[in-house]
């Protein structure tokens, strides 16, 4: 099988430096964050940009957005985190990482993930642990645990699980590590990779994590867990064929489909199910970061994505139907 995906449109008004997250919500909008220091809200047909905020003084480089796709987190490049308001466009919260206070660890964050069931985050950094942090508007930042790895390797990218029971963090070596919310502990580590991974992708039941790494593979991985807590079955399947990083991935809603964009200049689309990559898309520059349309796709068409990178471009990207 093979799809082809079309360039739908372009966002109107680009970033003026590198994209480095893009992601498309449940309310149809999208969301981006550059390293040129701003945070923009598209409107999905219209390319338009319809929300921002006045840009930080240092890019901003991770970003995760609520299920509701009313809240937007994001994480400056010194570790300044901010929860945005969607609807009325005011910062809920800031919290400086970076900040001392008495006894206290100090760790700015680099990646964040927003727990989707609400009311807290998690971050991770240099010392390759992950922190739960308050994401209560009063209580905003506040530490809550720390769930430790056991490697001092910096932590790149952080990742709830959809059902909010799990939090996964990658790191610069190449491992990956799923922690358990209920009890903060270390349920399993995966040494998959030889080379940092740089984005992770659930799929939408929270059985399958999707790894993408500097090593030019994709890794996915069985994350079930038997009722005594044995690990399950881990790396399932690689994902080959990108000539350099792969840089960020997602997984379709319907689980079937994967996508990922790579330092070669492509997004390529994968076939889950056929281990197999079913479609190669060129772009312009280095892609950093891609994310699919949430809303499950029109019959007999695969859906639709969206993709950002080097050239400050947000693109749409629609499935062209079966081929």
């Amino acid at each position: 099988m093979s799809l082809a995906f079309l360039h739908a449109h372009d966002g109107a008004e680009p970033h003026s430096d590198a994209v480095w997250a893009v992601e498309w919500t449940i309310a149809d909008t999208v969301l981006s964050i550059s390293a040129d220091g701003s945070i923009k809200q598209w409107d999905s047909v219209s390319g338009q940009v319809s929300r921002t905020r006045p840009p930080h003084t240092l890019g901003l480089v991770s970003l995760s957005v609520d299920p509701t796709g009313k809240l937007a987190l994001y994480n400056t490049l010194e570790g300044l985190t901010c929860l945005w308001d969607l609807e009325d466009g005011e910062l809920k919260g800031t919290f400086e990482s970076y900040a001392r206070t008495a006894g206290e660890p100090t760790e700015p964050s680099w990646s964040v993930s927003l727990n989707p069931k609400g009311g807290s985050y998690a971050s991770t950094g240099g010392s390759g642990n992950v922190t739960i942090h308050s994401a209560e508007p009063g209580s905003f930042g506040e530490r809550r645990a720390t769930l430790t790895s056991g490697r001092s390797k910096f932590g790149m990218y952080c990742k709830h699980s959809p059902d909010g029971t799990r939090v996964a963090m990658s790191s610069e070596a190449g491992q990956i590590y799923v922690f358990d919310l209920a009890s903060n502990s270390l349920q399993t580590t995966y040494s998959s990779h030889a080379m940092a991974v740089r984005s992770l992708a659930w799929s939408a039941d929270s059985n399958l994590l999707l790894s993408a790494s500097e090593d030019k593979r994709l890794i996915l991985h069985d994350v079930r867990v038997s009722p005594s807590g044995k690990p399950g079955s881990g790396a399932v399947a690689t994902l080959s064929g990108h000539s350099s990083w792969v840089l960020g991935t997602d997984i379709s809603p319907d689980g079937r489909l994967a996508v990922s964009g790579s330092a070669d200049k492509t997004m390529k689309v994968w076939d889950l199910g056929a281990r197999a990559a079913v479609s190669t898309v060129q772009d312009t520059g280095e892609v950093w970061s891609v994310s699919w349309r949430p809303k499950p796709p029109a019959h007999g068409t695969a859906g639709a994505f969206v993709s950002g990178g080097e050239d400050g471009v947000v693109r749409w990207w629609r499935s062209a139907g079966a081929g």
